[in-house]
């Protein structure tokens, strides 16, 4: 009779435990229940149902009171937490995780200190498993969520764009007031000639009225080339059709460095997918990096090899043309 009680109580904690997962695999198919920590409650109340089981078996076994062994577990609570901290801690970071709505399945996160960077797509007890770009798993124990600093990308997925925020750096030197015959070049854009007219009849009209002494191109106000193509990127980014025109839009010229001016380009794309992110932020800056010269700007590079030896051979043909010129002039 004792070993019929014991079957019964095993097989009722079985049907109990396919009764669970029927429902988790139940609820994994609705649409709200999708990105929800289920697997965390599952294994709770599994842990509940096994560990009554265990009571009543000891029960059966001993003959003993289920309340005189629970007396005896309330002595040895200490080390029953200790066996089980981590599942303890993994319970109430569950229930944080979920409550908090810090993470849901299929959020993309990224957590530099486990070197785990991309999907979540599972969260358990003890761990949340993350699938990462290079197909590669990584798992995070549950409670390090609320204790350790972690990014997810949740909010820019439910944003309306994904920021795209890069600079190229200018070389100062190439920086200079526009001339007339630079200015008479850059109204055959489309995009700024509008733009120039208007800031250069504006700029006209007030070194009229404060008698600008002209002959020097330093005094007054002036259009530089610089400043006019920080104009046409603007221009160019509020009629690219992958920019969102809803979310900020900005060029701005960052603080000087050794390398040079950095001009940064601050917006976001429509398309949040990561290749289409790409292409849309290669495709902005090879047509940047293709205009800088018709504003008679430089892009900063560090010189290699080549450009030294290039250097060493003009220096070398200036003094033979000297030492020819010399000869030449002793003759």
């Amino acid at each position: 009779e004792v070993f019929i009680d014991l079957i019964t109580i095993i097989i009722i904690i079985m049907v109990i435990r396919s009764i669970i997962r029927t429902c988790s695999d139940y609820l994994k198919t609705l649409e709200s229940f999708k990105d929800k920590p289920i697997d965390s409650y599952i294994q709770v109340f599994m842990i509940f149902t096994w560990f009554c089981g265990f009571l009543i078996i000891f029960s059966l076994l001993t003959g003993k009171d289920i309340w005189s062994f629970l007396t005896a577990l309330g002595a040895l609570s200490a080390v029953i937490l200790l066996i089980f901290k981590d599942t303890i801690l993994g319970f109430v970071a569950s229930i944080q995780v979920s409550v908090n709505d810090m993470v849901r399945i299929g959020d993309w996160i990224t957590m530099e200190k486990y070197a785990a960077d991309g999907d979540v797509y599972e969260i358990n007890l003890a761990s949340v498993k993350v699938r990462n770009f290079d197909n590669t798993i990584t798992t995070i124990p549950t409670y390090y969520l609320i204790s350790d600093s972690f990014k997810n990308w949740r909010g820019m997925s439910a944003s309306g764009g994904r920021r795209i925020k890069r600079a190229i750096l200018i070389k100062s030197s190439s920086i200079h007031f526009l001339t007339d015959s630079e200015f008479e070049k850059l109204k055959q854009v489309q995009l700024i000639k509008d733009y120039l007219n208007s800031r250069q009849a504006e700029i006209d009209t007030y070194n009229t009225t404060n008698e600008i002494d002209k002959s020097t191109l330093l005094n007054g106000r002036n259009q530089t080339n610089f400043g006019v193509f920080r104009k046409y990127i603007d221009a160019y980014l509020n009629q690219h059709s992958a920019i969102n025109k809803d979310m900020m839009i900005m060029t701005r010229q960052l603080e000087p460095t050794s390398q040079g001016i950095p001009l940064e380009i601050y917006a976001f794309s429509k398309d949040k997918v990561w290749k289409n992110y790409e292409h849309i932020i290669a495709d902005i800056f090879d047509h940047v990096l293709a205009a800088i010269p018709y504003f008679n700007l430089e892009i900063f590079e560090i010189p290699s090899g080549e450009n030294f030896n290039v250097s060493l051979m003009n220096k070398e043909m200036d003094l033979n043309d000297k030492e020819n010129t010399s000869s030449e002039a002793e003759n």
